[in-house]
Protein backbone atom coordinates (compact mmCIF):
# COMPACT_ATOMS: atom_id res chain seq x y z
CA UNK A 1 0.00 0.00 0.00
CA UNK A 2 0.87 3.07 -0.86
CA UNK A 3 1.25 5.73 2.37
CA UNK A 4 -0.09 9.02 1.88
CA UNK A 5 -0.22 12.71 4.14
CA UNK A 6 -2.56 14.90 3.20
CA UNK A 7 -1.89 18.69 4.28
CA UNK A 8 -4.72 20.89 2.98
CA UNK A 9 -5.95 23.69 5.66
CA UNK A 10 -9.82 23.74 4.47
CA UNK A 11 -11.26 20.61 6.70
CA UNK A 12 -14.03 20.24 3.42
CA UNK A 13 -11.28 19.69 0.94
CA UNK A 14 -8.69 17.75 2.93
CA UNK A 15 -12.03 15.64 3.27
CA UNK A 16 -12.90 14.97 -0.07
CA UNK A 17 -9.28 14.73 -0.86
CA UNK A 18 -9.18 11.56 1.65
CA UNK A 19 -12.29 10.09 0.27
CA UNK A 20 -11.28 9.95 -3.05
CA UNK A 21 -7.64 8.47 -2.60
CA UNK A 22 -9.81 6.19 0.06
CA UNK A 23 -11.41 4.53 -3.13
CA UNK A 24 -7.92 3.17 -4.50
CA UNK A 25 -6.76 -0.47 -3.56
CA UNK A 26 -3.23 0.26 -2.97
CA UNK A 27 -3.36 4.23 -1.45
CA UNK A 28 -4.35 4.49 2.35
CA UNK A 29 -4.01 8.03 4.24
CA UNK A 30 -1.96 7.63 7.31
CA UNK A 31 -1.97 11.40 8.26
CA UNK A 32 -4.23 14.41 7.51
CA UNK A 33 -3.12 17.98 9.03
CA UNK A 34 -4.58 21.45 8.25
CA UNK A 35 -0.89 23.22 9.16
CA UNK A 36 1.85 23.58 7.56
CA UNK A 37 4.38 23.76 10.43
CA UNK A 38 2.41 20.02 11.25
CA UNK A 39 3.49 18.59 8.11
CA UNK A 40 7.07 17.28 9.60
CA UNK A 41 5.82 16.22 12.92
CA UNK A 42 3.06 14.05 11.20
CA UNK A 43 5.19 12.77 8.86
CA UNK A 44 8.04 11.39 11.26
CA UNK A 45 4.95 9.66 13.36
CA UNK A 46 3.12 7.90 10.23
CA UNK A 47 5.93 7.67 7.91
CA UNK A 48 4.62 8.63 4.35
CA UNK A 49 5.51 7.16 0.82
CA UNK A 50 3.89 10.65 -0.24
CA UNK A 51 3.13 13.84 1.16
CA UNK A 52 0.68 16.11 -0.59
CA UNK A 53 0.80 19.54 0.28
CA UNK A 54 -1.46 22.40 0.31
CA UNK A 55 1.03 25.86 -0.50
CA UNK A 56 -1.50 28.30 1.28
CA UNK A 57 -1.51 26.58 5.24
CA UNK A 58 -1.10 28.43 8.04
CA UNK A 59 2.12 28.02 10.13
CA UNK A 60 4.25 27.36 7.27
CA UNK A 61 3.60 27.59 3.67
CA UNK A 62 3.25 24.23 1.64
CA UNK A 63 6.79 25.27 -0.41
CA UNK A 64 8.77 25.59 2.90
CA UNK A 65 7.12 22.45 4.77
CA UNK A 66 8.41 20.82 1.37
CA UNK A 67 11.84 21.91 1.72
CA UNK A 68 11.90 20.97 5.72
CA UNK A 69 10.15 17.33 4.88
CA UNK A 70 12.57 16.87 2.15
CA UNK A 71 15.53 17.57 4.49
CA UNK A 72 13.50 15.66 7.65
CA UNK A 73 12.62 12.46 5.45
CA UNK A 74 14.02 12.21 2.27
CA UNK A 75 12.73 9.17 0.99
CA UNK A 76 9.12 10.75 1.58
CA UNK A 77 8.01 12.05 -1.76
CA UNK A 78 6.31 15.22 -1.94
CA UNK A 79 3.59 16.75 -4.30
CA UNK A 80 2.14 20.12 -4.11
CA UNK A 81 -1.46 20.11 -5.17
CA UNK A 82 -2.54 23.90 -5.11
CA UNK A 83 -4.99 26.28 -6.81
CA UNK A 84 -1.83 28.65 -7.53
CA UNK A 85 -0.47 27.73 -10.87
CA UNK A 86 2.25 30.14 -10.61
CA UNK A 87 5.49 29.78 -12.31
CA UNK A 88 7.97 30.62 -9.48
CA UNK A 89 5.78 28.37 -6.97
CA UNK A 90 6.77 25.60 -9.17
CA UNK A 91 10.51 27.25 -9.70
CA UNK A 92 10.68 26.79 -5.84
CA UNK A 93 9.24 23.33 -5.39
CA UNK A 94 11.25 21.35 -7.71
CA UNK A 95 14.48 23.24 -6.45
CA UNK A 96 13.49 22.22 -2.72
CA UNK A 97 13.16 18.05 -3.83
CA UNK A 98 9.32 18.21 -4.56
CA UNK A 99 8.32 15.27 -7.03
CA UNK A 100 5.52 16.70 -8.35
CA UNK A 101 3.23 20.22 -8.80
CA UNK A 102 -0.36 19.32 -9.63
CA UNK A 103 -3.10 21.79 -9.67
CA UNK A 104 -6.29 21.82 -7.89
CA UNK A 105 -8.78 21.55 -10.99
CA UNK A 106 -6.96 19.04 -12.45
CA UNK A 107 -9.16 15.59 -12.84
CA UNK A 108 -9.73 13.40 -10.09
CA UNK A 109 -8.24 10.83 -11.70
CA UNK A 110 -4.98 12.70 -12.31
CA UNK A 111 -4.52 12.44 -8.51
CA UNK A 112 -3.97 8.64 -7.85
CA UNK A 113 -1.76 8.24 -11.21
CA UNK A 114 0.09 11.24 -9.78
CA UNK A 115 0.47 9.22 -6.20
CA UNK A 116 1.92 6.13 -8.06
CA UNK A 117 4.35 7.67 -10.58
CA UNK A 118 5.81 9.71 -7.71
CA UNK A 119 6.39 6.65 -5.67
CA UNK A 120 7.58 5.35 -9.12
CA UNK A 121 10.62 8.36 -9.27
CA UNK A 122 8.78 9.99 -11.60
CA UNK A 123 8.27 14.12 -11.44
CA UNK A 124 4.53 15.12 -12.14
CA UNK A 125 4.36 18.85 -13.33
CA UNK A 126 1.44 20.54 -15.49
CA UNK A 127 2.44 20.93 -19.06
CA UNK A 128 0.94 24.34 -19.06
CA UNK A 129 2.87 25.46 -15.85
CA UNK A 130 5.95 23.92 -16.88
CA UNK A 131 6.34 26.00 -20.04
CA UNK A 132 5.19 29.18 -18.28
CA UNK A 133 7.51 28.51 -15.87
CA UNK A 134 10.49 28.53 -18.56
CA UNK A 135 9.32 31.48 -20.12
CA UNK A 136 8.92 33.46 -17.04
CA UNK A 137 12.91 32.69 -15.87
CA UNK A 138 14.35 32.62 -12.31
CA UNK A 139 13.43 34.99 -9.84
CA UNK A 140 15.49 38.09 -10.09
CA UNK A 141 15.26 38.79 -6.64
CA UNK A 142 17.49 37.81 -3.59
CA UNK A 143 16.11 36.30 -0.41
CA UNK A 144 16.40 39.99 1.44
CA UNK A 145 14.62 41.94 -1.50
CA UNK A 146 11.84 39.06 -1.12
CA UNK A 147 12.02 39.63 2.45
CA UNK A 148 11.27 43.48 2.22
CA UNK A 149 8.50 43.17 -0.57
CA UNK A 150 6.90 40.66 1.69
CA UNK A 151 6.86 43.16 4.51
CA UNK A 152 5.94 46.22 2.49
CA UNK A 153 2.85 43.99 1.50
CA UNK A 154 1.70 44.67 5.21
CA UNK A 155 3.76 47.66 6.28
CA UNK A 156 2.69 51.64 5.61
CA UNK A 157 5.40 53.54 5.81
CA UNK A 158 9.03 53.21 4.67
CA UNK A 159 9.45 54.12 8.38
CA UNK A 160 7.55 51.46 10.05
CA UNK A 161 9.53 48.93 6.92
CA UNK A 162 12.75 50.24 8.56
CA UNK A 163 11.20 49.57 12.10
CA UNK A 164 10.16 46.28 11.12
CA UNK A 165 13.04 44.88 9.67
CA UNK A 166 15.31 46.42 11.69
CA UNK A 167 16.67 48.44 8.85
CA UNK A 168 17.92 52.25 8.50
CA UNK A 169 15.43 54.25 6.07
CA UNK A 170 17.91 54.41 3.28
CA UNK A 171 18.70 50.44 3.30
CA UNK A 172 14.91 49.83 3.28
CA UNK A 173 14.59 52.88 0.09
CA UNK A 174 17.52 51.52 -1.80
CA UNK A 175 16.06 47.73 -1.25
CA UNK A 176 12.30 49.26 -3.06
CA UNK A 177 14.08 50.76 -5.61
CA UNK A 178 16.30 47.76 -6.31
CA UNK A 179 13.18 45.81 -6.77
CA UNK A 180 11.20 47.79 -8.47
CA UNK A 181 14.16 48.06 -11.41
CA UNK A 182 14.69 44.89 -11.54
CA UNK A 183 10.93 43.70 -11.63
CA UNK A 184 10.33 47.00 -14.56
CA UNK A 185 7.34 48.40 -11.72
CA UNK A 186 6.69 52.06 -11.34
CA UNK A 187 5.55 51.57 -7.70
CA UNK A 188 6.03 49.64 -4.47
CA UNK A 189 2.42 47.89 -5.00
CA UNK A 190 2.72 46.99 -8.77
CA UNK A 191 6.11 45.22 -7.45
CA UNK A 192 5.12 43.43 -5.27
CA UNK A 193 1.14 42.30 -7.94
CA UNK A 194 3.80 41.38 -10.39
CA UNK A 195 5.78 39.57 -7.60
CA UNK A 196 3.24 37.59 -6.40
CA UNK A 197 1.52 36.72 -9.92
CA UNK A 198 4.79 35.36 -11.01
CA UNK A 199 4.98 33.54 -7.57
CA UNK A 200 8.22 35.11 -6.58
CA UNK A 201 6.96 36.41 -3.03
Amino acid sequence: MIRVLLAEDQAMIRGALASLLGLEHDIVVVAEVGRGDEVVGAAATSRPDVALLDIEMPGMTGLDAAAALHTALPHCRVVILTTFGRPGYLRRAMADGAAGFMLKDAPASELAAAIRRAVAGERIVDPGLAAAALSAGENPLTAREREVLAAARSEGTIAELAVALHLSHGTVRNHLSTIMGKLGAGSRIEAIRLAEERGWL
